[in-house]
Formats: structure tokens, C-alpha cells, sequence
């Protein structure tokens, strides 16, 4: 019999993680604190607390599904992307994409299955192994996480957090708030706001560094086209009601530590939570970088060059139709690459990016 995904957890070194307040296992696990019935990451500033009241859960849509509630002070919705089921399974990296763009906010978890070509118990089955949460309650705290965050940073109205969140309608944003924290979301928000009345959505985006930013927007200023530039070092796309159900734009800029800065000034605020999806995508906001260093560095041929540019990504499409994982995705008829791209599983995307980047040194010595 399968163990339940707690007990998959090395709970010793979550626990160690916990009192040393690592942030490197930010947004790996989340801590359910079973005496006030809180789950917190593990740099919450608060009081660390027994060791026996705690348990330790692999996302937060686990948490939640276990009965726990968001900590308001660390708040769990600012964690980085998890990352650490990405290259286990292909199926929930996809489902997971989908889901992140609102698959489940106007289907159902048959419909999402069966866009992925898998049943939905076996879709069911692989979200509890990696997450410990069936889909439909890992869209219920993307979307739950998201409004939180809206709430706490932006000056849209209660009624527009519930659209901008992916909520069906108010009264079940009402709900869901009162039943997870016994108050009304407006009592979550901490100051006094006027209504948004069209400003822009102005939201920080979470990765963990390193992040080589002058190469991504490098990199996207060369792909440049009539919906998206780079100005000054921000990046910046018309969204079209076609392609992103509104009209308007987003852009994304180096924030503080660990950020990204998004502004989304948006016609209809429902399409909110696909733009944030497709940034996140184009900017690689998901990457472990840590886990990337260390199996590609496996190769000697990148060894040096991962060590010399820790933080290099590969640029995201904001459309991706493609059914295979970003980062294992290579697209290139060089048959040497090819060959040994093999060897970088799941991170091919990233071992042609670094063998790229040494060919084109060896170009330049050559020259």
C-alpha cells in the first residue's frame, strides 16, 4: 500500500529545515501546526512550535485538504512555485499548467483528464502521490492562495478579487473565506481601500534565485515582435481577447529579492489567473535551480559553465500547446546535442541553453 505523501516526506529534515528557517525549502513543504490548526512555510518568523504538534505536508493544497488554514503572517500564497514533483511526472506537470490557467474554474476534473489522455482515478491517483491533493482541491487553494494575495497587495474590491481569483461568483468566495478562517475576506485585508475603479493589478511573482535576469531579457528583447517588447529592462505584452479572453497588457520587471514585479491592467479581470499563468511560464518563475545544477553538472561537459551562470532559464512561449514539459522540451536538429541531451533528463531545456552558451564561447576564442 502506497504511504500517504506526509509520511514520503523526510520529516527529519523538515523538521531541521523548520528551526533553522531554511529558505532553500521554501515552497517545498508547508508546516500544519495541529494545535492552532495553521499551515505556515518554513521561514515563518513565528515561534517555532513543538515538535509533536507538527506535521509537515507537501504543498499547500495538501494543508488545506487536511483542514489547515493559511498563516496571515507568513502568508503561504508569497511561497515560491513547488518544484520538486517537476521531472517525476510528466502528467501533473501538465495538469498542473492547465490547472494554473484555469482548466478546473470552468470544467471538471473528467474533462481535465481527459485532455491529458489519462482517467481521472489515475489523475486523481498521481496528484496525491506528488501533491496530497486531488486536482479540484489544488484549484481550490491556487485559488484561494491568489485571492489572499490580492487582498494583501492590490486595491481591488472584494467583488473584483473574487472575479480576478477564478471564484465562480461572490457568494462562494464568501463561503469558501468564511469556512477556512471563520471571518469575511474583507476582514483579512489590513488597511482601507478605495475601489480599484480600471487601475492596474499590481502583484510581486515568487522563483527561487539564482535568476540571471539581464540574459532572460536578453533573450525575450530578441524575440521581440508586434504583442511584446522589452523597454529599460521591462518586459511588456498586449493581451488580446482572443488568445487571453481580454483585452490590455501585462508587464514583469526585477523586483526585490526572490520577485518578479507584474503589472496587468486588464479589461476583464476573470482572465487575471491565465495571464499570471503564462508569465510565470514565459519567465521560468517555476525552475529549481538547485536540482538543475546538481544533475547537469553531472555532465562534465556543463559542469563549469552551470557553476559560472547558476541562473540562466530558457524564455517560455506565452502560448504552449505542446503536450511535453517545458524544461525536458529541446528543439534542435544538432545531432551532437541531441545525442547527449539524453543524459540532462528532465532538464534538457536547460542543458542546451548551457551548451549553447559554450559553443558560442568556443566561436569567440575561435574568432
Amino acid at each position: 500500500m502506497e504511504r500517504p505523501p506526509t509520511q514520503r516526506l523526510d520529516q527529519n529534515a523538515c523538521w531541521r529545515a523548520l528551526t533553522a528557517r531554511d529558505a532553500r525549502f521554501d515552497g517545498r513543504f508547508f508546516t500544519a501546526v495541529v494545535s492552532t490548526g495553521i499551515y505556515c512555510r518554513p521561514v515563518c518568523p513565528a515561534r517555532t512550535p513543538r515538535r509533536e504538534n507538527v506535521v509537515f505536508h507537501p504543498s499547500a493544497a495538501s494543508a488545506e485538504a487536511a483542514g489547515f488554514r493559511a498563516c496571515l503572517r507568513c502568508r503561504p500564497e508569497t511561497a515560491p512555485e513547488m518544484g520538486a514533483w517537476r521531472g517525476t511526472s510528466n502528467t501533473v506537470s501538465r495538469a498542473l499548467a492547465l490547472i494554473e490557467a484555469g482548466a478546473l474554474d470552468t470544467g471538471d476534473a473528467e474533462a481535465l483528464a481527459a485532455r491529458l489522455g489519462v482517467g481521472e482515478r489515475h489523475l486523481r491517483r498521481l496528484f496525491r502521490r506528488h501533491l496530497g491533493a486531488a486536482p479540484v482541491s489544488v484549484a481550490q487553494t491556487r485559488r484561494v492562495l491568489l485571492a489572499k494575495q490580492l487582498i494583501h497587495d492590490s486595491h481591488l474590491s472584494m467583488a473584483q478579487v473574487a472575479l480576478a481569483s477564478g471564484f465562480g461568483s461572490v457568494r462562494r468566495f464568501n463561503e469558501t473565506f468564511q469556512a477556512l478562517y471563520g471571518r469575511p475576506p474583507s476582514e483579512l485585508r489590513r488597511r482601507r481601500v478605495e475601489a480599484a475603479g480600471g487601475e492596474a493589478v499590481r502583484l510581486g511573482l515568487t522563483y527561487r534565485p539564482p535568476y540571471d535576469w539581464a540574459a532572460m531579457t536578453a533573450a525575450l528583447a530578441a524575440r521581440a515582435d508586434v504583442d511584446e517588447r522589452v523597454e529599460g529592462g521591462v518586459w511588456i505584452r498586449r493581451l488580446r481577447r482572443a488568445v487571453d479572453q481580454t483585452d490590455g497588457a501585462v508587464s514583469v520587471a526585477a523586483g526585490g529579492p526572490g520577485q518578479v514585479r507584474v503589472e496587468a491592467r486588464i479589461d476583464d479581470l476573470k482572465a487575471l489567473p491565465g495571464v499570471l499563468a503564462r508569465v510565470r511560464r514565459v519567465f521560468d518563475l517555476a525552475a529549481d535551480p538547485e536540482a538543475i545544477q546538481r544533475d547537469l553538472s553531472l555532465d562534465p561537459a556543463l559542469a563549469e559553465a552551470v557553476k559560472g551562470r547558476p541562473g540562466l532559464r530558457p524564455p517560455g512561449d506565452w502560448l504552449d500547446p505542446a503536450m511535453d514539459d517545458p524544461s525536458d522540451r529541446v528543439t534542435t536538429t544538432d545531432p551532437r546535442l541531441l545525442a547527449r541531451a539524453e543524459r540532462w533528463r528532465p532538464w534538457r531545456a536547460y542543458g542546451a541553453l548551457y551548451w549553447t552558451l559554450i559553443e558560442e564561447g568556443r566561436d569567440a576564442q575561435a574568432a
